[in-house]
């Protein structure tokens, strides 16, 4: 079965930008090509403040995706109501917990993510949001506290971020096409699904 990797990171602003074309891709995507998601990782743990830097740097970078793909939006509130760090690791051990429960709800856990971050500017760095998300889902607290920083769970985090390494994976978000062995690149455009897809259909026939 030819395969679709879609390699991401739930705080990754392009990946928020693209969320509403890859919906639409993956509604059109022939039921043959099987879809996996791979976390990137982009920001490993981290207590520390997040310097006014790079906090002014991320904040012009999502001016600059509101322009390139009109309709996305933020809530520029984060930056004042959270204490803001440069992690992205317990955002993705959050997915990986929820996999763990039940594969249907990756990516109801990493459309939770983006939508705290973004729209209700709550800190996905923080835990204690991640397991309040999980609660939300209707997840198994319990179970999703204990894997959210679990030592097997970082194994398939690193596991993730070294297969994306491999295949060929160029930043967030990338979609890669394996066909018979053969893995190519496939550009995205974040405005326009159709584009997108054939490419996927011109490369996996």
């Amino acid at each position: 079965m030819s395969v679709l990797y879609y390699v991401h990171d739930p705080m990754c602003s392009w990946c928020w930008a693209f969320r509403p074309v890859w919906e639409r891709l993956q509604s059109q995507l022939p039921l043959s090509l099987k879809v996996k998601y791979l976390l990137g990782g982009l920001a490993p743990d981290s207590d520390l403040p997040m310097p006014a830097e790079m906090q002014q740097m991320i904040r012009h970078h999502w001016q600059v995706i509101e322009k390139k793909v009109p309709g996305t939006r933020f809530n520029y509130d984060f930056w004042s109501v959270c204490s803001p760090r440069r992690s992205t690791y317990p955002a993705c051990r959050a997915v990986i917990a929820a996999r763990n429960q039940h594969m249907a709800l990756e990516d109801a856990m990493i459309r939770s993510i983006q939508h705290a971050y973004y729209l209700q500017a709550r800190n996905p760095s923080d835990d204690d949001v991640l397991i309040a998300l999980a609660i939300d889902l209707g997840l198994d607290a319990v179970r999703f506290r204990h894997d959210l920083n679990n030592p097997g769970t970082e194994a398939v985090l690193n596991s993730d971020i070294l297969k994306g390494h491999e295949i060929g994976a160029s930043g967030f978000p990338s979609l890669l096409l394996e066909e018979e062995g053969c893995i190519r690149q496939i550009c995205i455009d974040y405005n326009d699904a159709d584009l997108t897809l054939q490419q996927i259909l011109a490369n996996s026939m």
